[in-house]
């Protein structure tokens, strides 16, 4: 893994050294079609050359025929769209516009990516020879692995540049990209290991990828998946589409606004993982006045949060369970009826659980963020597969964990939580809801309230009210000795003082200055 990280760091590195003065949020989409350009052309030769030994199943199968690609959900690439037939071109002046006919003969012949890929790489603003360049490093990756290794990498590659474009896009960047530690958190506490998975706003896809990094891992099969997503930015789409396709993930994503045209209006969800805009005071909510979706109270016109909550909660299936990450003031506001309807959610049972982040975890906000758990059966929700213990009757209580104090940061602007901070809460979550009874109350971090606790506490679902602070450690140390300690540390310290004062009187004295009291 330590090799991957520094492959990835020295790949970013010199592409983005190749960035010239071009903004990030245009040189992702080259840097990104590229890649995606690579990781098919491999998948193509590495199943064209089984095609061509046939032997086994391929026995008479023609190399040639479309067909028999995308029968083993492998895209067909054209000879002129092929990796190495670019390659060799990288140099030549109009390498820009073949990579454009390359992109485009790639749509015509697989329909899935019809108006998926960029087409950019003929702009005369583009430098060509920094264009060569690019191609040239992007064509190092994976050469030393083989078939299914060397894809991988491609894919863990393309995520990582999202993520290094996010950071680098600052606010813009927090549109399409979901930071990996969050997601995972979701991820681990929802368990979507079979079933449907929805994602209202999926960005660049970030939520679908780690469910089947789940589902890889735990040994399951990612085909008892199914995926729906809507994004409503076309070229945020286009991102997502290119991402899902790395992996091989089979999703049904549609373009559009998701909560004033649900493009999946009769799809219930077995888990729902979800980042939404915070805040959003645009939503046309004055246009869905009467909408269905909003059976615990009309959402404010001036905040969307209480509306994409309420949309999910439509959107789940009788078991289904939705992670949603959204600002703090979701929490407590009462503006706009927001209070109302979480009053009517909490009395309804469908908060399961309450989870508060700590700062600097977005690279699109400093708004502080939390986590939201819905269900809407608390009483004899179906375990997942990966529970083997039963899940028991949580109708009266709510769980909150005040998870403020996690994380670590990964330079000056940027936390992330660690592995054993993503374990710690989500381990948290799963004892709570099951039978066998491991949870604790740990004061300071977790806490389950009853509903009549909640009611006391005007329904603000804020962990911080609930799990109290840390037991502080008792001082043991007897005054007077702790005094002499410091007394002594202050001597020695005015000591160090007066030495460093005449130091730097006599050095001054040496170039003819001289500092005088008054």
């Amino acid at each position: 893994m330590t090799d991957i990280k520094d492959l990835e760091k020295t790949l970013w590195a010199a592409a983005d050294k190749l960035r010239s003065n071009m903004d990030a949020a245009e040189y992702k989409h080259v840097v990104l079609g590229l890649i995606f350009l690579k990781y098919i052309s491999d998948a193509f030769n590495a199943h064209y050359y089984k095609l061509l030994g046939g032997l086994g199943d391929f026995e008479g199968a023609s190399p040639n025929d479309p067909d028999e690609y995308l029968a083993y959900n492998v895209f067909y690439v054209p000879e002129t769209a092929r990796w190495q037939y670019l390659q060799d071109k990288a140099k030549q002046p109009e390498i820009g516009k073949l990579i454009d006919e390359a992109m485009d003969a790639i749509e015509k012949i697989n329909s899935s990516l019809k108006g998926v890929l960029p087409k950019i790489y003929a702009d005369p603003e583009l430098n060509k020879q920094r264009l060569g360049e690019l191609i040239d490093l992007i064509g190092t990756i994976g050469f030393k692995q083989e078939g299914n290794q060397a894809k991988d990498l491609l894919g863990i590659v393309y995520e990582y540049f999202l993520g290094q474009f996010a950071d680098a896009e600052g606010k813009k960047g927090g549109q399409f990209y979901t930071p990996p530690s969050i997601v995972k958190l979701l991820v681990e506490m929802l368990q979507p290991y079979n079933g449907r998975v929805y994602d209202g706003c999926c960005g660049s896809g970030g939520m679908f990828v780690q469910s089947e990094k789940f589902v890889k891992e735990h040994q399951g099969n990612i085909q008892n998946l199914s995926i729906y997503g809507q994004e409503s930015n076309p070229t945020t789409l286009r991102l997502s589409k290119m991402n899902l396709a790395i992996r091989g993930i089979d999703a049904k994503i549609e373009l559009g606004d998701t909560l004033l045209d649900d493009k999946h209006k009769d799809l219930k969800a077995d888990f729902i993982i979800a980042n939404p805009p915070f805040n959003i005071s645009d939503w046309s909510g004055e246009q869905l006045r009467d909408d269905i979706r909003w059976k615990y109270g009309v959402p404010s016109l001036g905040n969307a949060n209480y509306a994409w909550l309420q949309h999910f909660v439509h959107k789940l299936s009788p078991n289904g369970v939705a992670g949603v990450v959204l600002a703090n003031g979701s929490m407590n506001s009462n503006s706009g009826n927001e209070g109302e309807i979480r009053k009517n959610m909490i009395e309804a049972g469908l908060i399961d659980c309450m989870v508060s982040l700590p700062s600097q975890l977005f690279y699109n906000t400093m708004i502080p963020a939390c986590l939201w758990f819905l269900t809407k059966n608390k009483v004899s929700n179906a375990p997942s597969p990966m529970e083997r213990a039963g899940v028991r009757s949580r109708r009266d209580e709510i769980l909150f964990i005040d998870a403020r104090k996690l994380g670590t940061m990964v330079n000056r602007r940027s936390r992330e939580l660690t592995d054993t901070d993503l374990k710690q809460v989500s381990d948290t979550y799963h004892n709570w809801r099951k039978t066998d009874n491991k949870y604790e109350d740990v004061a300071g971090f977790c806490k389950v309230a009853t509903l009549d606790e909640v009611r006391e506490n005007g329904y603000v679902l804020m962990p911080g009210r609930y799990v109290g602070t840390e037991e502080e450690i008792a001082d043991t140390v007897p005054f007077a000795e702790k005094m002499q300690t410091l007394t002594t540390l202050l001597a020695k310290q005015f000591a160090e003082g007066d030495a460093l004062e005449k130091t730097i009187r006599e050095n001054l004295k040496t170039i003819g200055f001289e500092i005088k009291l008054n």
